[in-house]
């Protein structure tokens, strides 16, 4: 049987929304028994350590300070950052990169073009050993290239990075919503490795649209367990010749099909597959464009133009300077490594000028060029997602729902009121969205998305969003804040109850605030 109604994506996100009642279904079908492991264990290959190089050394001399910059580059990204004992005495990894119930679904793979780092084949990263495994020695990158239908930076660069997800370990827990979660993560680790990236002199070329078959079998991967979600050229910014103008992110999938009944427990592997791009599709990438043309410093500057300008509300201005990273940004490195998502806040108040900070990190990459990081970060189409805060602390600023324009820079009150029961309720029950002084939602117009990019939209939109979060996440550690995400939460209620307009899907929540001491 057939169903044509709109976009899987679209039949997904209604599927997968939360109410009471399919809460307890599902935490009633969750066997705690088969807990996957987070981890992937490959048998046979050549193993090199890299936990000689982490400390740092700023002499470019030799090849030991190449190695040091890609562990670096991988531990702050996704390393092992801190070993925890349960009370039944399970041990528990935390990473650099947050993960929805600690599930870590995300693997990183490594192509190698044949450097003097790195013989050319497949490497696998190794989190509990800090360490790459040469499992695959042959020259593969023009089958990278092909896969990725000749992205322009990959003809100029020799090694390049492919997130993977390991479909189970999320699904065994959260069903079918898990493929959310697993895009979310892969932002968290994409933010991460933009970032970490900066510290190791490495600028990551996002590359979203791929042949998805041809790089899971490039990698050898069974496409039932694990599929690619992101492909990132590594271009090393000390080469002049890597030093490469943006290049697009993206390529639409085909456009929607009718699909067929779905039971629970189809929808995930379903909407990957929707989410694919073929051959067939004949797609290229091309290059970004240039405007020729410069401003008449004459006329007066056209005030940014961002989706919403609600009338007669109150716009406040966000302007901040730039929160400092240190020398070499030697603070973002120890902030990456000690972050860690909080359990409870005090219910106490934040600054302004803090809220203010965080959005300036989060939004405002070119205010922090001077420190060494990307002023234009890739994204796969960060002009897709919206973003709205509800305030419930914040000193100097008025209780409410807001919408914040990042091109002109200003919250833009839609609601006000105290929030604080209704994010409790919202947010499932958990006591972070009722004590934390900023909620932030991360929204899209879905339909609007996959009519530009295909049912894939559904993967960008949660990638662009975890990236963004996981700047939120950092900017809070580095003030000592609070900072954690939700990506459970009653979706059809957030926007009734907050104001935010109705074709904005929810696609995460991301809670602020001052830490309760026992966390």
């Amino acid at each position: 049987m057939t169903k044509d109604s709109g976009s899987i994506s679209q039949h997904f996100h209604e599927r997968t929304k939360y109410s009471p009642e399919s809460l307890s279904r599902k935490a009633a079908a969750i066997d705690w028994s088969k807990q996957p492991i987070p981890f992937k264990d490959y048998k046979i290959g050549t193993r090199y350590d890299l936990k000689p190089y982490l400390s740092s050394d700023p002499n470019p001399v030799d090849l030991d300070w190449q190695w040091r910059r890609l562990s670096r580059l991988l531990f702050c990204s996704y390393g092992l950052t801190l070993k925890a004992v349960l009370m039944n005495g399970d041990p528990v990894y935390l990473r650099a990169a947050p993960s929805a119930g600690g599930l870590y679904p995300a693997e990183i793979y490594l192509v190698s073009r044949g450097t003097p780092l790195l013989p050319a084949g497949l490497y696998h990263y190794e989190p509990q050993s800090h360490s790459l495994l040469h499992f695959w020695e042959d020259h593969v990158w023009m089958g990278l290239q092909e896969a990725c239908l000749w992205h322009p930076t990959l003809e100029h660069t020799h090694m390049a990075l492919v997130t993977t997800a390991v479909f189970f370990r999320s699904a065994w827990r959260y069903q079918d919503r898990a493929y959310r979660r697993i895009c979310l993560d892969t932002g968290h680790l994409l933010g991460n490795l933009e970032l970490a990236s900066a510290i190791s002199d490495i600028r990551p070329h996002l590359i979203g649209g791929f042949v998805d078959t041809a790089i899971n079998r490039l990698l050898y991967l069974d496409a039932e367990q694990e599929g690619a979600i992101a492909v990132l050229a590594l271009a090393d910014v000390l080469e002049v010749s890597q030093n490469l103008p943006p290049s697009p992110t993206t390529l639409p999938s085909p456009p929607p099909q009718p699909y067929p009944s779905l039971v629970d427990g189809e929808l995930l592997s379903y909407l990957h597959q929707a989410t694919q791009i073929t051959l067939e599709q004949n797609l290229v990438y091309k290059p970004i464009r240039k405007e020729a043309t410069l401003p008449d410093p004459k006329q007066e500057p056209m005030i940014p133009d961002d989706k919403y300008n609600f009338p007669f509300c109150l716009k406040v201005p966000t302007q901040s300077l730039p929160m400092d990273w240190g020398d070499r940004l030697n603070g973002l490195e120890k902030t990456m490594l000690k972050r860690r998502s909080t359990r409870a806040y005090s219910g106490g108040s934040i600054l302004l000028e803090h809220l203010w900070q965080m959005l300036n990190f989060t939004y405002q990459p070119q205010a922090y060029s001077e420190q060494g990081l990307d002023r234009q970060p890739d994204y796969c189409d960060l002009n897709l997602i919206e973003t709205f805060v509800a305030i419930s602390g914040v000193d100097g600023l008025e209780e409410g729902c807001y919408y914040y324009a990042p091109k002109a820079q200003e919250l833009r009150q839609i609601r006000f009121k105290n929030f604080r029961q209704e994010l409790h309720r919202l947010c499932l029950g958990q006591d972070l969205g009722r004590d934390a002084a900023a909620v932030v939602f991360h929204t899209a117009d879905l339909a609007a998305a996959v009519a530009q990019h295909g049912d894939r939209a559904y993967r960008y939109l949660h990638l662009d969003a975890g990236h963004l979060a996981q700047r939120l996440n950092l900017a809070a550690i580095h003030l000592d804040l609070g900072v954690s995400g939700i990506g459970g939460f009653f979706d059809a209620q957030v926007n009734e109850v907050l104001g935010i307009p109705a074709d904005e899907a929810v696609l995460y929540i991301t809670t602020l605030g001052q830490p309760r001491g026992d966390r």
